[in-house]
């Protein structure tokens, strides 16, 4: 398991700010799954957040993709952990557990996509990749 995040400087995230992730992957054989990790504040004021995923692979031109990360449901409210008024979510990517294909350094990003920007009341943005245990 690794987990790395960024702390979204004064917890107003601007989209320009675009943190970046690098982990090595030896083992190719394993499965895994990917998270986005987020960090906010219970004023944050949307149940979602809309985000761009870029993907570095070794030797390959890097991808993106976008994803509506769900935060908050009205029967549940905030779907992460909370402490006081911190809460964190870990949202899963990856519903299958997948293999990474080569070896070598693999390069995340992130940036926001959602209309308020700077986006406010976020306090860490991050990835996190776990290691299927069968």
């Amino acid at each position: 398991m690794a987990e790395k995040t960024e702390r979204i400087p004064d917890h107003s995230w601007s989209s320009s700010f675009t943190p970046s992730f690098d982990f090595t992957i030896q083992d190719t054989v394993s499965r895994y799954r990917l998270f986005v990790v987020i960090r906010h504040t219970d004023a944050y004021r949307y149940k979602n957040l809309w985000v761009e995923i870029g993907i570095g692979v070794p030797g390959e031109a890097a991808t993106t993709e976008r994803r509506n990360l769900v935060l908050a449901t009205d029967e549940k409210g905030w779907l992460g952990k909370g402490m006081d008024d911190v809460f964190e979510q870990r949202i899963l990517l990856n519903e299958k557990p997948a293999t990474f294909r080569k070896a070598g350094n693999y390069t995340y990003t992130l940036r926001h996509l959602m209309r308020e920007d700077p986006l406010e009341f976020v306090m860490n943005a991050g990835i996190r990749i776990e290691k299927v245990i069968e």
